[in-house]
């Protein structure tokens, strides 16, 4: 599914250059759940970014099934990101004006799906997350477990071929993150949906199956459990 080969990264910061990351080598299956890890400036989310698109490097490659998406120009990234990628950001990246259902809808309706299996789809991903009952509050009548429970819904709802989640449970309590890795692990378990995770967050690399040190800018660890 993912196959990067000798990413690297390097940063002009004036008349430094920074190399945040440093030939880095890996592949990712279907069905992973797996936890980017390491300190602050290791490389991990710049990395994650590179896998999402949201960032390119300055070399190698990185495929997402038979497509280099370092290649693709602005316009056709932003167009593989809607169709294969979904994303879950610390800060939930909800558009406040909206309702849950409406946050969830919001990608199906740049895909131009029809009213049907976007409604029919909707409500699937919000049973699944727990939040049939929230339908139709938004986001600041919600607390921040429920907001990153819809941003996974929404994550999910363009069908993308995995998710990407940078440091998703950073702004919650143990409670709330605990809700949100069982959602998570359900999702991957029974629909095998791949996750691959920025975190420094000891519970969610509990969790993972799959856990790759990142340090330096390069991979330090990479360990099955």
């Amino acid at each position: 599914m993912i196959k990067i080969s000798n990413i690297q990264k390097t940063y002009d910061d004036g008349n430094i250059k920074v190399r945040a990351l440093r030939g880095i080598d890996l592949e990712i299956k279907p069905g992973e759940f797996t936890a980017i890890v390491g300190p602050s400036g290791s490389g991990k989310t710049t990395l994650l970014n590179i896998i999402g698109g949201l960032d390119v490097p300055s070399a190698g490659s990185v495929l997402i099934g038979d497509t280099d998406i370092a290649k693709l120009t602005e316009n056709e990234l932003i167009d593989f990101r809607l169709n294969h990628i979904g994303f879950v950001f610390q800060s939930y990246n909800l558009i406040p004006v909206l309702t849950a259902k409406e946050n969830v809808e919001f990608l199906m309706l740049l895909q131009k799906k029809s009213d049907e299996e976007r409604d029919k789809r909707i409500l699937k991903l919000l049973q699944a997350v727990g939040l049939e009952d929230q339908i139709n509050k938004k986001p600041n009548e919600m607390s921040g477990g429920q907001q990153q429970r819809v941003a996974v819904a929404r994550a999910l709802a363009s069908k993308p071929d995995f998710v990407l989640a940078d440091e998703p449970t950073a702004n919650l309590d143990s409670k709330s993150t605990a809700n949100l890795l069982d959602i998570m692990l359900k999702l991957n378990e029974d629909e095998n949906i791949t996750f691959v995770f920025s975190t420094h967050d000891q519970r969610v690399i509990d969790r993972a199956k799959r856990v790759i040190t990142v340090e330096d800018g390069k991979i330090l660890k990479d360990e099955l459990k």
